[in-house]
C-alpha cells in the first residue's frame, strides 16, 4: 500500500508541475485573475508532493538511539505543514487575488488561451485524480466514502485526493465565471471565481489539517486489526487471557502494540519468557503493519462474581470521530 501511495504523489507532481507551468503562461497572455489563481493553487499543490515525498522518505528512516520506534510519524508532520500551506498559499493568495481583481477589474484578453488550458488541466488533474482515487480504494474495503476518509492512516492520499478534487473543482468555477464574465462585460466576476475557488481551498486545507492532527497526536489501530492481535495472542500456548490490548499507528504502515497477557500459574520464567516471544513471533509475522508488540505478563485473576458481564457489542463499535474540537 505504501509504494500505491508514493506513486499516487509522484503522479500529482508531474500532472501539477506541467499544469502551473502551462497556466501560469495562460495568466501572463490573457490577464486573467482566476487563471492566476489557479496557477499559484497548482504551484502549491507541486511544492506540497514534494513535502509528502520528503515526508515518505524520512519516514522510512530505521530505529535509533534517539528515536527508538523509529520516525513514522513524520509522514504525519508533513501532511500537517501541507494542510497549513494548502490554507495559506492556495486559500490565503486565492482570496487576496480574488479582492483585488473585484475592487480593480481588469479585461480579459485572449479568453480561448484560457479555455484551452483549462481543458488540458481538467484531463491531466482527472488522470491524478483517478489514480489517488484508485490507490484509496485499495484501503476502503466495504466501508462507505466518508468511513473510509475518518478511518484512514495514509495522509499522504488524503492530500492527493483532496488536492485533485479540489483543483477540478476549481477549474469548473474558473472556466464558469470567466464566460461569465466575457458575457456580461463584468471582469468583476473574474475576481469572484477567484474567492470561491480560495473558499474550496480553504475547506479541504482543513479537512487535511484534521486527519493529520489525530494521527499526528497518536491514534489507535482498527478495532478489527485489534481483535485479530488479541485472538493471535491467545493461540499461543499456556495462555488463559489477552487483555488491554492498545495499539498507535505511528505510520500508515507501523503499528505499535502493547498487550496484558494472562499466562498459566504453573510457568516458570523461562517458559514465561518463550511464551512472550512466541506471542510477537505470531503476531509480527501475520501482520506486516505491527512493527513492535510488548507483552505485560501477569497473574490470572479469579473471576469477580460482581462485576457486569461483558459487552459485546462494545467490541464491534465504529471507529470515533477524529479531530473534536478546533484543529
Amino acid at each position: 500500500m505504501a509504494g500505491e501511495a508514493k506513486t499516487a504523489v509522484y503522479a500529482a507532481l508531474a500532472g501539477n508541475l506541467a499544469i502551473a507551468v502551462t497556466k501560469f503562461g495562460a495568466a501572463v497572455a490573457t490577464g486573467s485573475s482566476s487563471m492566476l489563481t489557479e496557477s499559484v493553487h497548482s504551484l502549491v499543490d507541486t511544492c506540497n508532493q514534494g513535502l509528502l515525498l520528503y515526508g515518505h522518505k524520512r519516514s522510512a528512516r530505521p530505529p535509533d538511539a534517539v528515536h527508538p520506534l523509529g520516525y513514522g510519524r513524520e509522514l504525519y508532520f508533513w501532511s500537517f505543514v501541507v494542510a497549513l500551506l494548502v490554507f495559506a498559499g492556495g486559500a490565503g493568495v486565492s482570496v487576496y487575488e480574488g479582492i483585488q481583481h473585484v475592487r480593480r477589474p481588469v479585461p480579459i484578453e485572449n479568453p480561448i488561451v484560457n479555455f484551452i488550458v483549462l481543458g488540458l488541466s481538467l484531463l491531466f488533474e482527472g488522470g491524478s485524480w483517478l489514480y489517488a482515487l484508485r490507490a484509496f480504494s485499495l484501503t476502503k474495503g466495504s466501508d462507505s466514502w466518508w468511513r473510509a476518509i475518518r478511518r484512514s492512516k495514509d495522509p499522504s492520499t488524503l492530500a492527493v485526493l483532496f488536492e485533485d478534487s479540489a483543483a477540478m473543482i476549481g477549474i469548473g468555477i474558473a472556466g464558469l465565471f470567466i464566460s461569465l464574465a466575457l458575457v456580461t462585460g463584468d471582469a468583476r466576476l473574474d475576481g469572484v471565481g477567484s474567492i470561491l475557488i480560495g473558499c474550496v481551498l480553504a475547506l479541504v486545507a482543513a479537512l487535511l489539517a484534521r486527519e493529520s492532527k489525530g494521527l499526528l497526536i497518536g491514534e489507535r489501530a482498527s478495532p478489527e486489526l485489534s481483535r485479530r492481535i488479541a485472538s493471535l495472542a491467545c493461540q499461543a500456548p499456556s495462555v488463559l487471557a489477552v487483555s488491554d490490548v492498545l495499539t498507535m499507528h505511528l505510520a500508515p504502515d507501523q503499528v505499535v502494540v502493547t498487550m496484558s497477557v494472562e499466562f498459566e500459574d504453573d510457568l516458570d520464567t523461562s517458559r514465561i519468557e518463550r511464551a512472550v516471544s512466541d506471542i510477537e513471533k505470531r503476531i509480527e509475522s501475520a501482520i506486516s503493519d505491527v512493527a513492535r508488540v510488548f507483552v505485560r505478563p501477569r497473574a490470572a485473576k479469579p473471576p469477580d462474581p460482581t462485576a457486569p458481564p461483558l459487552d459485546q457489542a462494545k467490541l464491534n463499535e465504529p471507529e470515533p470521530r477524529r479531530g473534536h474540537g478546533a484543529v
